[in-house]
């Protein structure tokens, strides 16, 4: 069995035991059928609501399976970090927050929500799960498509101006986000949008061949002559998806704007 197979029993036998939890889901890769030895294991436990102040959740993780760490990240997730290296995320609330559940929905397709179910001694969590289930939310739109080209024209002229000024590292930092607006871009063109607010995910296997090429000429080590290639090839995808997605979709980036980056990279220092 997998480790975190092991993880996910162990939270199951804790919340049945325990009178102060209410109810408990689990999210990620394991409700999706995607689940293997490299997967996090990551909950939704709540706490009935007088208990929730007092409650120790670094005591209750602990008879869960022994960890080294256990700590809040900056989005106020409790990570753990098991003594056998599986990483966990547990987000503890009291029980009156449960429909936080509700807001899950605009964030992506939930295929299996039978698999979130975890525990739950309410009769609420059903509906509520049963709500995230059917159809995720529409991501080939012109909205998208806009959000998408205003925000890589936005990161890609701020990471040449860094560059040239000298701020490699910087501008290094910055492409990052010109990938991940041009890799939305990509997965719209190939309308596989699932993964749109985690688009490197299964990246291997979710674009073509030929789209996966695309984007790894837009990646690079901190070496100006590989950033200069990086942002170069980057206004040439950019310009590429622009021709294959204006038949489509409505947005504003056209050939005119392309071409004034392009001017504007050609310059000399």
């Amino acid at each position: 069995m997998l480790k975190q197979k092991q993880i996910i029993e162990a939270v199951q036998e804790a919340c049945e035991q325990d009178e102060q939890v209410t109810s408990c889901m689990m999210y990620g890769s394991f409700t999706k059928g995607e689940g293997d030895q490299y997967s996090d294991v990551e909950f939704y436990i709540f706490i009935d609501d007088p208990s929730f102040e007092t409650f120790q959740s670094k005591h209750w993780v602990a008879n869960i399976a022994p960890y080294d760490l256990m700590f809040f990240n900056e989005y106020g997730t409790e990570v753990v970090i098991f003594s056998n290296l599986i990483r966990g995320e547990f987000h503890f609330l009291p029980a009156s927050k449960i429909e936080i559940i509700k807001s899950f929905k605009p964030t992506g397709v939930f295929p299996d929500t039978n698999s979130m179910f975890i525990y739950d001694n309410t009769g609420m969590l059903r509906e509520y799960l049963d709500d995230l289930g059917g159809k995720g939310p529409e991501r080939l739109t012109d909205e998208n498509v806009s959000f998408a080209f205003h925000n890589f024209v936005n990161a890609w002229l701020l990471g040449i101006n860094v560059m040239r000024r000298g701020e490699l590292a910087r501008s290094l930092e910055v492409l990052t986000y010109v990938q991940k607006y041009m890799l939305q871009l990509l997965r719209i063109n190939e309308q596989n949008v699932e993964r749109w607010l985690n688009s490197t995910k299964n990246l291997e296997r979710d674009l073509s061949p030929e789209a996966y090429e695309d984007y790894t000429l837009i990646t690079a080590r901190l070496r100006k002559e590989e950033l200069e290639q990086a942002y170069t090839h980057a206004l040439m995808l950019a310009d590429k998806l622009r021709k294959q997605l204006e038949p489509h979709y409505d947005f504003d980036v056209d050939e005119k704007m392309i071409g004034k980056l392009r001017d504007y990279l050609s310059q000399t220092e």
